[in-house]
């Protein structure tokens, strides 16, 4: 690299802490020194931005090659910004990757934007001397960020793509801070056993796995995004295990999650914009006023209690479809009425959700019972007569072959 790409990367490093810390989102002092420390053009040595308009098939991209003096200030205004990163179509090879125009494919590998990778690795607690694993870790961002912090040889990531493991081995070597990368499906931990004192899964799972328990030790924590088929309410999930063995975890709803495990498929709200917007439906009196976008208890519990539902962030107003059953609500125009269309009026769902959160105490937190050796994982907001409950569902097999995950056209980087 030439000393004034390293001064002007340098630049920007730093110029992206200071912007963390100003929006009060980086706080941690270890943290804080292993962002300026490590290097994202390393990692991050290409990015696809896309071109075409969401909904549109096949999608347009470009792939930016910062080592192209045409394409490097694009590329480092994109690897600094915070954004989610898109490094990799269907699978591809990623050592021979010809920079401009690219018609197809979808995105099966990413760097998550750097607000959520620095909320996990803050709310992780990281420490020198932990031993950590990144299950997950696509081009090793978060895994060499956690390295910087734990130290050397104490950090691994477990990636299934092999091309991904090769391509991020590479990088994270170049940088000398000891972290590794080993091929293996994540949903059984890493492939050799042992404990670790943090988990963080960089995949969303509808439950945890058991080998994600049993690999962490006592007095460690786990931290994943439970994942439904809506990209909409997504809910985090910290986990412990005290110092006499027993696992305790609590589920939040959170505004953003990570992208579900492979063959996962996400419900979409897109391809029905069009009819939306023709025919929002027929008018009927409420009385439940939109629910404000940061009640993540009550959105969380409707990703349980109503399933099948997704929203469309992109809409003037409220807008909430099932596409399942051809169905959607639009809420509006007015504060007391809402329309609604299709065979399911999920808007009375909604109502009804909504009334047993508020008898439930409006609770913002959810309690997890994980049984040791596997087993149905429930949640309850408490244990009154009141108390919202459900169970999450088991975890489903996982293709072999790479399933291109559902476009995510909805609330800005809601899925990582």
């Amino acid at each position: 690299m030439s000393a004034d790409l390293s001064t002007t990367t340098g630049a920007r490093r730093v110029a992206m802490v200071e912007r963390l810390e100003a929006e009060g989102v980086l706080t941690d002092v270890r943290l804080r020194e292993a962002l300026l420390s490590v290097p994202r053009e390393v990692l991050l040595p290409h990015a696809y931005v896309r071109v075409s308009d969401p909904g549109v098939e096949p999608i347009e991209w470009r792939l930016l090659d910062g080592a192209h003096p045409d394409d490097r200030a694009e590329w480092l205004d994109l690897i600094h910004s915070g954004e989610s990163v898109l490094l990799q179509r269907d699978g591809e090879q990623l050592d021979a990757l010809l920079r401009g125009p690219v018609i197809g494919g979808h995105m099966t590998s990413m760097s998550t934007y750097g607000q959520a990778t620095v909320e996990a690795l803050q709310t992780l607690q990281l420490a020198p001397g932990q031993r950590y694993l990144e299950l997950g870790p696509g081009p090793g961002v978060s895994l060499a960020l956690a390295a910087a912090v734990t130290g050397a040889r104490l950090a691994v990531g477990v990636e299934r793509d092999g091309r991904m493991v090769a391509f991020a081995q590479h990088n994270l070597d170049r940088l000398g801070l000891g972290a590794t990368v080993v091929e293996g499906d994540a949903l059984d931990g890493h492939p050799t056993g042992g404990v670790f004192d943090r988990i963080h899964s960089g995949i969303g799972v509808p439950c945890v796995p058991p080998a994600w328990a049993e690999q962490l030790a006592p007095e460690g924590q786990l931290l994943t995004t439970l994942t439904t088929r809506t990209p909409s309410w997504p809910g985090q999930l910290l986990a412990a295990r005290t110092a006499a063995g027993k696992m305790e975890a609590v589920l939040r709803g959170r505004p953003r999650g990570y992208r579900p495990m492979l063959g996962y498929r996400w419900l979409n709200a897109v391809t029905m914009r069009p009819r939306i917007e023709a025919d929002p439906g027929v008018p009927r009196p409420t009385r439940l006023a939109p629910p404000p976008d940061d009640a993540y208890g009550f959105w969380l519990a409707v990703a349980y209690l109503a399933p099948g539902l997704v929203r469309d962030f992109q809409a003037e107003t409220m807008t909430i479809a099932a596409p399942d059953e051809d169905s959607w609500a639009v809420a509006g125009p007015g504060e007391n009425t809402v329309r609604v269309h299709g065979s399911r009026d999920m808007w009375a769902e909604l109502e009804d959700v909504h009334a047993r959160w508020v008898l439930a105490g409006r609770p913002d937190r959810y309690r997890v019972t994980m049984p040791e050796g596997g087993g149905p994982q429930h949640v309850a907001s408490g244990t009154g007569l009141h108390a919202l409950t459900w169970v999450l569902p088991p975890l489903a097999p996982v293709p072999h072959q790479l399933v291109a995950p559902c476009p995510t056209e909805h609330h800005p980087e809601k899925a990582l």
